[in-house]
């Protein structure tokens, strides 16, 4: 344990990040278990990372704008591909799900096959960057989130699939150059499920404690025992979630 490694001009960015990602995560995984595509976060992300893997062998890395041009439109083509499929076979839809993100994650593996830090791009790209996070880089990331969240609150019960899709698309894109595939599927399903017997603000209130916790604690243990940040993180909110699970389990007297 190194107590010298707590750099709040490194960690604070980076929980800053994490409560970010939450914000949009909270809301939209509980619609995701609510719709029984679970899988649909792993998809998107992992899509939208193929996007950025292609704007960097285009040459285009230096350009921030092309590179979330890419990432997005790879992202909203996926999505409606999928809201495509959810309607002509619906009995399919998670298996599509999975499907597209193997094609994606092999087509990530295929793109990075010549590049000799191939396998470091690859790691980035699952387990987030998000200690390099900066004040600088988390501004438009906060405007976007604002301006999807007040969509959501405000209209989501009159959103068909397609507007899901879409919000769902770009809060996506963004996250997952934030905090990686892994964490991006974590912090969508592992609130949701932990606090699937609350209802209401109650349930999104709960997520957003449980997210938060996860994220501080994950960030600062990663930090103290110099271990990927990503991969503690998602181990911190599994372990709350089980003992937050647990207690409102046992307070609505179910196994």
């Amino acid at each position: 344990m190194n107590m010298e490694f707590l750099d709040w001009s490194i960690l604070g960015p980076a929980i800053v990040a994490g409560l970010l990602v939450l914000s949009t995560h909270v809301p939209l995984g509980q619609e995701v278990l609510k719709r029984g595509i679970i899988f649909i976060d792993l998809a998107i992300a992992q899509i939208a990372g193929l996007g950025v893997l292609a704007a960097g062998v285009m040459g285009w890395e230096d350009s921030l704008w092309a590179v979330q041009l890419s990432a997005i439109s790879a992202a909203l083509l996926a999505s409606a591909f999928l809201d495509w499929t959810e309607q002509r076979w619906p009995d399919l839809q998670e298996a599509l799900i999975g499907i597209s993100f193997v094609l994606a994650a092999t087509g990530s593996i295929l793109l990075l096959a010549e590049n000799p830090h191939g396998a470091q791009h690859l790691k980035d790209l699952l387990v987030g960057q998000i200690l390099w996070s900066t004040w600088q880089s988390l501004i438009n990331t906060a405007f976007l989130y604002a301006v999807l969240l007040a969509m959501w609150f405000k209209w989501h019960h009159q959103f068909g699939n397609r507007g899901f899709y879409v919000i769902f698309a770009f809060a996506v894109t963004a996250s997952v150059q934030l905090v990686g595939i892994y964490l991006v599927f974590a912090s969508l399903i592992i609130p949701a499920i932990a606090t699937r017997r609350l209802q209401g603000k109650k349930r999104l209130f709960a997520g957003y404690l449980l997210g938060a916790a996860a994220f501080v604690a994950g960030i600062m243990l990663s930090a103290l025992f110099d271990l990927p940040t990503g991969a503690v993180t998602v181990w911190t909110m599994a372990v709350l979630a089980v003992v937050a699970g647990s207690w409102l389990g046992r307070r609505f007297g179910r196994s």
